[in-house]
């Protein structure tokens, strides 16, 4: 479970809440811009995964131990992070950033794939739904610890120079030069390298099965579950429905805050505050999504939550500093801001319990020996669109950032993030056809 509290900083920090949007605000040069270049660096990286996962997945079920993967990727992301602090406003050469954040997404993201594949092992299926929503909900309490300790001692805005708290940054972090931002990269990494710690201690791994002929049996293993898949219903509805729908849930985490800073003009601070406020609603999500889980099967509750963010989802692309679901209002209302905090509440919630039934959901459709594999295609399943969605959007942005349609930068992003929209409901339609138990 403290793996899932030391890689949500990951999330909450970097992609999301804090340097995410610094990158958009500050280094970038606009908005528009700043979700274009975010979409391809994250995209990038969720590429890597896609190509290297089912591979690599069926390596380690062949021979054995997951920890030696966790610990190789583990490194890769942890040197990216700290990486991030060199990434100054107004970096002329933005490429050294992007690498950067790409191989942050492949390693982080990454090492969660043989952490995933370690918890069957763990617990009776019966048991398995409770702590994944246990431990996905430990994740979001990290991940809004440490949001709050970046927001309330690191990061400042430059034009008060305090944080959250309304302190001065600890450790001499000059607001101006946004030291703070860019030190969320690094506290990032050694929040991971602490916490990492006690997985790597108690948790017990496979044993060694073989040394000699692992990877050819890992291919051969491969090979033959794609050439099973298509005849698998279930199991390949749940691969193609879950592409859609993580994808998706993925964008809005990448977007939303650099969505908030470019649309509604929100600072740090204020992103901080939906941040925080996403990660509370997560935690509890996942924990009584677990619940739900245990009692009804994973499929009811990934079905409900991609109804509420489906709900989120328009709730955002409605929402400006003019209007709230497409309708005018007065300028000075804080209504707009009200409707995005609601609806970051409702994405934390049903994303949390959505991710979480998804690791048992999965665990269903996979024979038991097949298990790092399964994670690995799983992880290929949610990568595939990974890149796809972001690139997507990426490309929406720029499409409509063109001065042939005299579009303003804002309304460029709105209609930058109507993909997500519709992967959510692609993957909605596939779910019938997925199978679930509930094992005594």
């Amino acid at each position: 479970m403290f793996f899932d509290w030391a890689q949500q900083p990951f999330h909450t920090l970097v992609l999301t809440f804090v340097f995410g949007p610094y990158f958009a605000a500050a280094v970038a040069s606009d908005s528009a811009r700043g979700q274009e270049l975010w979409g391809l660096a994250t995209g990038i990286g969720g590429l890597l995964i896609a190509l290297s996962s089912p591979v690599l997945g069926a390596i380690a079920d062949a021979s054995g131990p997951r920890k030696p993967w966790i610990f190789a990727l583990s490194t890769i992301g942890v040197l990216a992070c700290s990486a991030l602090w060199f990434a100054t406003p107004d970096t002329e050469n933005l490429t050294f950033v992007l690498i950067a954040v790409a191989l942050g997404v492949f390693g982080m993201e990454f090492a969660a794939v043989f952490n995933n594949a370690m918890m069957p092992n763990l617990v009776p299926r019966s048991e398995l739904g409770r702590l994944s929503g246990s431990a996905w909900g430990l994740g979001y309490v990290g991940g809004l610890v440490s949001l709050v300790l970046v927001l309330g001692l690191m990061a400042a805005t430059p034009e008060t120079g305090g944080t959250l708290l309304g302190l001065e940054p600890i450790l001499g972090l000059d607001p101006a030069a946004r030291e703070g931002d860019r030190a969320s990269g690094p506290f990032t990494a050694l929040w991971y390298v602490v916490f990492v710690l006690p997985m790597f201690l108690f948790t017990p791994d496979q044993p060694r099965r073989r040394t000699v002929g692992a990877v050819r049996e890992g291919l051969r293993r491969l090979g033959a579950t794609l050439r099973r898949l298509p005849s698998e219903r279930s199991y390949f509805s749940f691969l193609i429905s879950s592409m859609l729908y993580r994808d998706a849930l993925n964008a809005l985490y990448i977007f939303g805050g650099i969505y908030a800073a470019g649309v509604l003009g929100w600072s740090t601070t204020q992103i901080g505050i939906f941040g925080i406020i996403a990660a509370a609603t997560g935690a509890v999500g996942a924990w009584a999504g677990g619940r739900v889980d245990q009692a009804f099967g994973p499929k009811t509750v990934v079905t409900a939550s991609i109804l509420i963010l489906v709900l989120s989802c328009l709730m955002v692309i409605s929402t400006t500093p003019e209007e709230i679901f497409f309708m005018p209002l007065d300028a000075a209302s804080p209504l707009p801001n009200v409707i995005f905090f609601v609806a970051g509440g409702l994405i934390g919630a049903a994303g949390g319990a959505i991710q979480a039934s998804s690791r048992t959901l999965l665990v269903d459709q996979v024979p038991h020996g097949h298990i790092a594999e399964g994670f690995g295609l799983y992880a290929l399943s949610g990568k595939a669109t990974t890149f796809i969605g972001p690139l997507a959007v990426a490309a929406a942005t720029g499409y409509f950032s063109n001065a042939a349609f005299s579009f303003s930068p804002e309304t460029a992003q709105r209609l930058g993030v109507t993909p997500i929209l519709a992967l959510f409901v692609l993957g909605l339609i596939l779910l019938p056809m997925i199978r679930s138990r509930v094992e005594p």
